[in-house]
C-alpha cells in the first residue's frame, strides 16, 4: 500500500509540472515561441510521425542504441568475470587497461573512430558500446567479489572450477549487480547515441535535434526530445522486468548504484 501511495504521488505531481507548463506557455509567461505547451508538442510528434520522418529516426536511433548496448552487455559482462572471477593473473593483466580505457572521453574518441571505421552504423555502435561497456563491467567485478566466500570454497571442494565455478556461483552472485549496471548503461546509450548523431550522421533523432534547432523549430526540438526520453524509460522498464523475473531477492537498485558509483570513482 505504500509503494502504490508513493506511486500515485508521483504520478501527480509529473501531472502537475506538465499541466504547469501547459498554462505557464499559454497565457505567455513563459514565450511559447521558445518553449511551446506539451499539447503542441504532443500535436507536433504525431503530425511527424504520421507523414513518416519521426518513425523512420526513431527506427534508426534504435536499432543504433540497442545494438551498441548488446554488445556493451556481453562485453562488459566477460571483461567483469575475467577481472573479479578469482584468476590474479589475468587480473593484473586485464584491470590497469580497462582503468586507463574507462577514462577515455567517448565524445573525443568518436572523431578517432571517425578515421577507421568511417561514419556508417559501425562507428556510431562502437562508440555506443564503448561508453556502456564499463559501468557493465564494473558492476560485474563488484558482483563477483561480493560473492559469498564460503559458496565459492565449497564449489571448490566438490572440484567446481573453470567455466563451471563461473556459471554456477560467480556469475549467480552478480546477476543483480550485472543487470544494475545495465540499467546504468541504458541510459548512457541514449546520452551517446544523440552526440553521435549530433556529430556525424544524416539520420536519427539526435540529427533530427539539430536540423529543428537550425530552423528554429521548436515544437521539433521538444518532439525529439521526447522520444528520445521515452526510448530511454522503456529500456529501463524493459530491464527492471527483466530483473524482476531472473532475481527473487536482491538489495535496492539505490543501494547497488550507489556502491557501483563509488567502485567506479575509486578507480
Amino acid at each position: 500500500m505504500r509503494i502504490r501511495h508513493v506511486q500515485r504521488w508521483r504520478w501527480a505531481l509529473g501531472l502537475g509540472l506538465i499541466l504547469l507548463w501547459e498554462c505557464c506557455s499559454r497565457s505567455r509567461l513563459v514565450d511559447p515561441v521558445f518553449v511551446p505547451p506539451p499539447s503542441r508538442i504532443l500535436v507536433t510528434v504525431i503530425q511527424q510521425w504520421r507523414v513518416g520522418e519521426l518513425a523512420q529516426h526513431t527506427w534508426l536511433s534504435t536499432e543504433r542504441a540497442i545494438g551498441g548496448f548488446l554488445a556493451a552487455s556481453v562485453i562488459g559482462t566477460l571483461l567483469g568475470v575475467a577481472i573479479g572471477g578469482g584468476w590474479p593473473r589475468l587480473a593484473a593483466a586485464l584491470e590497469p587497461m580497462a582503468e586507463l580505457f574507462a577514462q577515455a572521453n567517448p565524445v573525443v574518441l568518436f572523431h578517432v573512430v571517425l578515421l577507421f571505421l568511417g561514419i556508417g552504423e559501425s562507428s556510431k555502435i562502437f562508440v555506443i558500446a564503448w561508453m556502456c561497456t564499463w559501468p557493465i563491467m564494473w558492476s560485474a567485478i563488484s558482483g563477483i567479489r561480493q560473492a559469498d566466500a564460503d559458496l565459492v570454497r565449497v564449489a571448490r571442494s566438490f572440484g567446481v572450477s573453470g567455466f563451471e565455478l563461473v556459471t554456477k556461483c560467480f556469475i549467480p552472485a552478480a546477476l543483480p549487480s550485472i543487470l544494475t549496471g545495465m540499467r546504468l548503461s541504458g541510459g548512457y546509450a541514449f546520452i551517446m547515441l544523440i552526440a553521435t548523431e549530433m556529430m556525424g550522421t544524416s539520420s536519427g533523432l539526435g540529427w533530427f535535434v539539430v536540423q529543428s534547432q537550425e530552423s528554429y523549430h521548436a515544437e521539433r526540438i521538444f518532439a525529439g526530445a521526447l522520444i528520445i526520453t521515452v526510448l530511454a524509460l522503456l529500456l529501463d522498464w524493459i530491464l527492471k522486468h527483466l530483473e524482476l523475473g531472473l532475481v527473487r531477492w536482491k538489495p535496492s537498485f539505490d543501494e547497488r548504484r550507489v556502491l557501483i558509483e563509488n567502485v567506479v570513482g575509486s578507480r
